[in-house]
């Protein structure tokens, strides 16, 4: 069992955080740059703890240079991962 979930991304940002939806995306600022991975590598990391799973279960399965990104979320069910989710504007 696994979700995906499309993301907006925003690197260079002052702080990573989630800042809602847009244009169907869940839109997030990256504190990292977009140089050599880290800005995918901080993604990751990031809404593994924000979603509470573990680092391995979260992979990036397209968009690595690219702004909008598709993300996997092993083991939970899309129902399971809305509902940490923000509410769709």
């Amino acid at each position: 069992m696994s979700a995906k979930l499309s993301i907006l991304a925003t690197p260079k940002a002052s702080r990573s955080e989630v800042v809602g939806w847009q244009e169907g995306a869940l839109k997030v600022r990256i504190a990292a740059p977009p140089v050599d991975g880290k800005a995918n590598a901080e993604l990751l990391k990031f809404l593994a703890k924000y979603l509470g799973v573990a680092k391995r279960d979260v992979a990036l399965v397209s968009g690595e240079g690219s702004r909008r990104k598709v993300v996997e979320i092993a083991g939970v069910t899309e129902a399971e991962l809305f509902v940490k989710l923000p509410t769709e504007q």
